[in-house]
């Protein structure tokens, strides 16, 4: 069974068996304009991520600076307000709110609050789950051993530009349509 897309965008596929004409593909599809491709990896790799976001620096480092902020003031709010609650628990006349007696919590609440939110982040960023990933995307080989290049939603002018450049950098396989969708053999 098949899924079909609209009427006005193209799903378009290709297949590549080595990670260099995979890159020299997301070069020169972002050197003709092209935009709104996915690339899949059988194992993660640094060269692609490089060439799909040009040296920009992950947004999950936002999440993680949050989470840490947050985890500090509420580290010594947590602290400093258990302190102000039960003053008789004050040993010695020392103040009830003081930093060095908070830095312990504040630290760990820090480093909670930051991997949580690391972690919410990835998920985030990553797309998992994948509940409504295109079906040309659900392609075995590419969890096995092919790299693959698909564009969910491509104007029906530029098929010809768009499978001559792929072709061109050695797809094993370039396909469009509904014959993107690769339906496993004997399933």
């Amino acid at each position: 069974m098949s899924a079909s897309l609209p009427a006005e965008t193209l799903r378009i596929k290709a297949v590549y068996g080595h990670l260099d004409c995979l890159l020299t593909a997301i070069e020169r599809l972002k050197h003709s304009g092209f935009q709104g491709f996915q690339v899949t990896s059988p194992l993660p790799r640094h060269e692609i991520e490089e060439a799909l976001y040009e040296g920009r620096p992950s947004p999950v480092r936002w999440w993680t600076l949050t989470g840490a902020v947050t985890g500090i003031v509420s580290g010594f709010g947590i602290t400093s307000l258990t302190a102000a609650a039960w003053p008789m628990a004050n040993p010695g006349g020392k103040p009830v709110v003081s930093l060095p007696t908070f830095a312990v919590i504040m630290f760990e609440c820090t480093i909670l609050f930051g991997g949580l939110c690391t972690f919410i982040g990835m998920i985030v960023h990553t797309g998992l789950p994948a509940w409504g990933i295109d079906k040309a995307l659900q392609d075995p080989r590419f969890s096995d051993d092919k790299f693959g290049l698909v564009f969910t939603g491509a104007n029906p002018g530029d098929r010809e530009r768009i499978v001559a450049i792929l072709q061109a950098t050695g797809a094993v396989e370039v396909t469009t349509g509904d014959a993107t969708v690769y339906e496993v053999p004997n399933a």
